[in-house]
């Protein structure tokens, strides 16, 4: 394996776990580096860096972002974003990842891609349905600033630094999986 295929699946990885924040915002990115010249993708996804790909997933961005600051649509939405996730997060592994067997580049985008997506976009719409539940949606903006934020910046650093991308994204699995062992509910062992 290449440098060059290594830091590609570490692209895809990155860009995979913003999806599970925001599904647009790193498309969009995506779309923006590749129309730039910032990053080649496979030849069946040269269409994204199009200019009516920019014009598009930059618009689905401004509009992803402003509604999940509406209370009650951002719950709606995360009912909907939750599957979109997943294919979303296989598609940018798909189509970032370089000089693999199409077997291989499959099974990474959908074992890495979408898995890593679906996994954050459901422990985000858990934590906004908790806070619709604790604070009647008052805390949700919040809860969408800081999605979007660590939307931005794991997206900003897929692309211009994406070893760093692949660090922020074990560190937020981790951060996840930690709060996930923190809420669950204690088994007694009955003997």
């Amino acid at each position: 394996m290449t440098s060059e295929t290594i830091i590609s699946i570490f692209l895809g990885i990155g860009l995979a776990a913003s999806v599970g924040f925001r599904v647009f915002l790193p498309l969009f990115a995506l779309s923006l580096a590749s129309y730039f010249n910032i990053w080649d993708l496979n030849d069946s996804w040269q269409w994204i860096g199009s200019l009516a790909a920019v014009v598009t997933l930059g618009v689905a961005t401004v509009i992803e972002i402003f509604a999940y600051f509406i209370p009650w649509v951002d719950n709606l939405l995360d009912s909907v974003s939750v599957p979109l996730a997943a294919i979303a997060g296989t598609a940018v592994m798909v189509s970032t990842v370089a000089d693999l067997d199409p077997v291989v580049t499959w099974s990474l985008a959908i074992i890495a891609g979408g898995g890593t997506a679906t996994a954050i976009k459901g422990a985000g719409a858990a934590s906004r349905l908790a806070s619709t539940t604790t604070t009647g949606g008052l805390g949700n903006p919040i809860v969408s600033t800081v999605e979007t934020g660590t939307a931005v910046v794991v997206t900003t650093a897929s692309i211009f630094a994406p070893i760093l991308a692949a660090v922020l994204v074990i560190i937020i699995l981790a951060f996840i999986f930690w709060i996930y062992r923190k809420l669950r509910p204690r088994r007694r062992d009955s003997q």
